[in-house]
């Protein structure tokens, strides 16, 4: 039987088989995606062949082509990698400005990792309805940063959604991601028009998210309209990303390097570079910027070691 993915709880899988119906799935120990080193050899979104035994346990067998997939490196100390989503049509970055605060290294890393793998991003700026002068400040020039840049950029509130996000999300599957307390739940609750995930709250302390989310699940708004929601992250580590390439997964930086002097420029010393020139002059944001050199930080293997 051929099925979608569309829950991972690590140990199992719900799939959607082709007859409308969900069943519970496991897959071999040994099974493994050639040429992908995982902590999930199965994410929501693949589609799968299942074998029915007759003591009625399910298992995969086989994975169908993936169109593309987000992937992540799975520790800071890890050569493993965790696969979040796979056959996706984009991804919905959820951040925050405030309550807690989304770093730019953190949104950085993620659009990096989109571009690498060729899935389109969209960033989603929550929580607007608790920003005070100084963060609605922040929160503009965070969106004339990365509208200017090329990214589509949404400012919400997900407790009083009102379908600014129609658009976006229609006749897509896309990947709902962000730091954990940026309201990801929230904003499916709102979405769904019903409680669809437990909603947590901010640590007083560190102004931190708790984890409400324990595994990915595929949720559909339409049958052509479905949302994959995953658990929180607090950090995002890129997985197999060569030095010389990390500058095209940065939208201004490659387009800059093409008046470098060299063609293997690295844009840390190199004379006549146009990147460090740009960043001089500040046609290239300064966070930007250092987020590429952290994750030419990243291409450092022996740092996994």
């Amino acid at each position: 039987m051929q099925g979608l993915i569309v829950k991972s709880s690590g140990s199992a899988y719900g799939v959607l088989l082709q007859n409308g119906s969900t069943v519970e799935a496991h897959v071999k120990g040994n099974f493994r995606i050639k040429g992908i080193r995982s902590t999930n050899p199965v994410a929501v979104g693949d589609r799968v062949t299942v074998e029915s035994l007759p003591d009625g346990t399910n298992w995969i067998t086989d994975i169908c082509d993936r169109r593309n997939y987000i992937i992540r490196r799975a520790t800071n100390l890890s050569k493993q990698s965790h696969i979040l989503a796979a056959n996706v049509d984009q991804v919905a970055l959820l951040v925050t400005v405030n309550h807690p605060k989304t770093s730019t290294t953190f949104i950085d890393r993620f659009l990096a990792t989109c571009e690498a793998y060729r899935v389109p991003a969209a960033l989603v700026f929550n929580k607007i309805d608790l920003y005070d002068e100084d963060d609605m400040a922040e929160l503009e020039y965070m969106r004339l940063l990365y509208t200017e840049i090329g990214y589509p950029v949404y400012c919400i509130s997900a407790t009083r959604l009102d379908h600014e996000l129609d658009g976006l999300l229609s006749g897509k599957t896309t990947l709902l991601s962000g730091n954990s307390g940026v309201g990801k739940s929230t904003l499916l609750n709102s979405l769904f028009g019903e409680e669809k995930t437990r909603t947590g709250i901010i640590s007083d302390a560190h102004d931190r998210g708790m984890h409400t989310t324990t595994f990915s699940e595929m949720y559909f708004l339409s049958p052509d309209t479905a949302i994959i929601d995953t658990p929180g992250i607090k950090g995002f580590g890129t997985f197999d990303m060569q030095r010389e390439e990390v500058g095209h997964y940065f939208k201004e930086i490659f387009l800059t390097s093409k008046n470098c002097r060299f063609g293997n420029c690295t844009h840390t010393n190199e004379p006549n570079c146009a990147v460090l020139a740009a960043v001089e002059n500040a046609r290239i944001a300064p966070s930007r910027y250092e987020s590429y050199l952290s994750l030419l930080g990243d291409c450092d293997e022996s740092k996994y070691r």
